[in-house]
């Protein structure tokens, strides 16, 4: 089921976190800056500096300022996006798998 069949209480049943860092999002073989949100166990709100379709299959990179700590790589899907005066655009993306 996508999330577009979802109950709106139930989209909300997971904890957001606003994170506001630059990420990397990996896209036909291009690497696109672009800045989370905000992050849940099941998906991120991301800025990003170009357009993109419902449905797109996008990698996502979020390298860690601490070396201790490894950064976030995770396949995901836009389920939502939303155009910007500016060009870009927000992504609403569901994460498929972590590593």
């Amino acid at each position: 089921m996508t999330t577009n069949g979802r109950d709106y209480d139930e989209k909300r049943d997971y904890i957001r976190m606003r994170v506001d860092t630059d990420i990397s999002l990996l896209y036909a073989g291009q690497i696109i800056p672009a800045v989370c949100i905000d992050l849940s166990s099941s998906g991120m709100q991301v800025q990003a500096p170009r357009t993109f379709q419902v449905g797109d299959k996008l990698s996502v990179r979020i390298d860690s300022e601490h070396t201790a700590l490894k950064g976030l790589e995770a396949e995901t899907e836009v389920v939502w996006l939303t155009d910007m005066e500016d060009g870009g655009q927000k992504l609403g993306l569901t994460i498929i798998s972590m590593s």
